[in-house]
């Protein structure tokens, strides 16, 4: 049955063609979104997640949405409307019936096409050039049955970020999902049981200087950047103002997740530090070709070139959801939007020796760890949206993206082979478009490969397939350091 919401502005509800086809949500009381879910819809910080799920098998559509009953049940965001109130400005979340045909599109394709890889790039690229119809709950999923390098169909997962965080949806397809090898076990994911949140245990006077005093530099920067617009320096891959309405192309390289563990081991850092490393390696070699060298060996890139990643904390306890709990607002039940940005200094230079990618990494994130600023800046956030309204905050949060290069996401992935709305998975390649930014990079394990996704805008980027390119030396040349 349809809520009524007598006090607001309820936006059209597309009619469903057949009840039989609908799914009937359990009764469920309106509720506002939270503030930091508000957020989203602020221009500038209007941003969708697109979840690229490579398949082993062509998909069957009827078999996907018999399926997709359960990721109704496991979370009321994705059957209920976002309803605006045009007098206060307030958003509700009020549940409704979904018709599983106004969010799956089954495209007819042409069986002769002549690249099934160009065609999914493409088709991903235009959706990137529009926003979910708000008069429906805010995803959708396409499928696409054609054969690619490294599928044989694609399912391409689109939702408001407003819906969750990386973490959250992570866990909602993992809800979803049982281990190919045990149709009846639920997958699980590492490090599972530890914080997002940790800052190194305090145990002397000194200890506790270095937290207060990296603390301090990190809001000093952070400050800076949204209110004196402190600024990245100008590169060839700057954004511009406006960028973010612009289309996005996704792109993605996969790796060895031995590899990244070999050199983890070796020189006692953790995984991310490594995924760092070699972003930062490979970001170097892409923008030495861009200033204008001939040879890899040739440095063209200008000296104290100052730049900034925004990463994204997961700020729960743990990265896993309990999904059986009553509770999915707190604790292991967090769904939603649980994360803080922190700015990680990202110094472009030629090293001779391509292990120092990692270990400038490692000293950054020690400073990182070392501070409580994903904390301070969580709550500068919130304390801003609560004296002067999301519109102000949603300015902060687009200058803060806006005047920093590149913005950065790892999130873990399930450690098994995995069946997903009853389709095995090859591989799952995460994004974003709608942020100010011309690059984003997720990062994402899976089994025993790691997933560098790369969403660009394409005058920004024209070319980030080179930049997959440069990822995949960068790692080997690091390896290969390790022996040379």
């Amino acid at each position: 049955m349809k809520c009524k919401t007598p006090s607001l502005n309820p936006l059209r509800i597309q009619p469903t063609q057949d009840r039989n086809e609908r799914f009937e949500e359990e009764e469920v009381h309106e509720q506002p979104l939270s503030p930091v879910s508000r957020l989203f819809h602020e221009p500038g910080a209007n941003v969708h997640i697109i979840t690229i799920i490579g398949m082993k098998t062509l998909i069957n559509p009827d078999v996907f949405k018999a399926n997709l009953v359960h990721l109704l049940r496991k979370n009321h965001r994705f059957s209920s409307l976002q309803v605006l109130d045009k007098e206060n400005g307030k958003m509700t979340w009020v549940p409704t019936q979904v018709n599983l045909d106004d969010h799956v599109a089954v495209p007819k394709l042409d069986p002769n096409m002549e690249s099934g890889d160009k065609f999914v790039e493409d088709y991903i690229s235009n959706l990137s050039k529009s926003h979910i119809d708000y008069s429906k709950p805010l995803w959708d999923i396409h499928i696409l049955n054609t054969k690619t390098l490294d599928a044989h169909g694609t399912c391409v997962f689109r939702t408001h970020h407003s819906l969750g965080d990386g973490i959250s949806l992570i866990n909602l397809l993992l809800a979803c999902s049982r281990k190919a090898s045990d149709p009846e076990a639920l997958p699980t994911l590492p490090g599972s049981n530890k914080s997002g949140r940790q800052v190194r245990l305090v145990t002397d006077l000194r200890s506790l200087f270095m937290v207060i005093w990296n603390t301090i530099v990190a809001l000093v920067v952070f400050i800076s950047t949204v209110l004196f617009d402190l600024k990245d320096t100008k590169t060839p891959v700057t954004g511009y103002a406006g960028m973010e309405g612009k289309p996005r192309r996704f792109v993605f390289t996969r790796v060895s997740f031995d590899d990244i563990k070999l050199v983890k081991k070796a020189l006692d850092v953790k995984v991310n530090d490594v995924v760092l490393g070699v972003i930062k390696a490979g970001l170097y070699r892409y923008l030495n070709r861009r200033y204008g060298a001939i040879e890899n060996n040739d440095n063209h890139v200008p000296e104290d070139i100052r730049l900034h990643a925004t990463l994204s904390f997961n700020m729960r306890p743990s990265t896993m959801i309990d999904f059986s709990s009553t509770d999915t607002t707190r604790g292991h039940g967090a769904l939603g939007n649980k994360i803080a940005y922190v700015l990680l200094p990202f110094s472009i230079k030629h090293n001779q020796d391509s292990l120092d990618y990692v270990r400038e990494v490692k000293t950054d994130m020690e400073r990182k760890k070392a501070s409580i600023e994903p904390l301070c800046t969580s709550f500068i956030a919130h304390l801003v949206m609560k004296l002067f309204g999301t519109k102000f905050a949603g300015k902060m949060k687009h200058r803060v993206y806006a005047n920093t290069t590149f913005s950065f996401s790892n999130v873990p992935g399930p450690q098994e082979q995995i069946s997903f709305l009853g389709h095995e998975v090859n591989y799952i390649a995460p994004g974003c478009y709608g942020q100010p930014m011309g690059l984003m990079i997720c990062v994402l394990s899976y089994g025993d490969k790691v997933t560098f996704s790369i969403s660009v805008e394409e005058e920004t980027i024209p070319d980030p397939q080179n930049l997959c390119d440069d990822l995949q030396q960068s790692l080997h040349l690091i390896k290969s350091s390790l022996v040379g």
